[in-house]
């Protein structure tokens, strides 16, 4: 069965770092693009980033360029990572995983909550 899990939320202070992450189970998720999106209170979900399937090439929105980094560990299994640097009460949101793959269905995870106090 195809699943997205993540893991790593929490409540931190402006300026802290926290670590999210993301196991995605299934034989060819490997193959899969990989993103992370969040959704804030009466928001609609955002992109947040992106890393292909190779994790050769990754992409930002604009906010949160120089402070997130996605990163990606297929050899071992398919495990997407989220470094958060610098948080502002601004990402306070439900994060969540996202696989994609042309042609094929789009996966999401059941989401995690982070909360950055001011």
């Amino acid at each position: 069965q195809v699943q997205l899990v993540e893991s790593g939320g929490g409540l931190v202070q402006a300026g802290d770092s926290l670590r999210l992450s993301c196991a995605a189970s299934g034989r060819f998720f490997m193959l899969y693009a990989m993103a992370w999106f969040r959704q804030a209170p009466g928001e609609e979900r955002e992109f947040v980033g992106g890393i292909t399937w190779s994790g050769g090439n990754t992409a930002y929105v604009d906010s949160v360029k120089g402070r997130f980094t996605i990163s990606r560990d297929n050899p071992k299994k398919v495990l997407m990572d989220l470094q958060m640097n610098s948080l502002k009460p601004e990402d306070t949101a439900v994060y969540y995983c996202n696989a994609h793959r042309y042609k094929s269905p789009t996966y999401w995870g059941q989401g995690t909550q982070v909360t950055v106090s001011s």
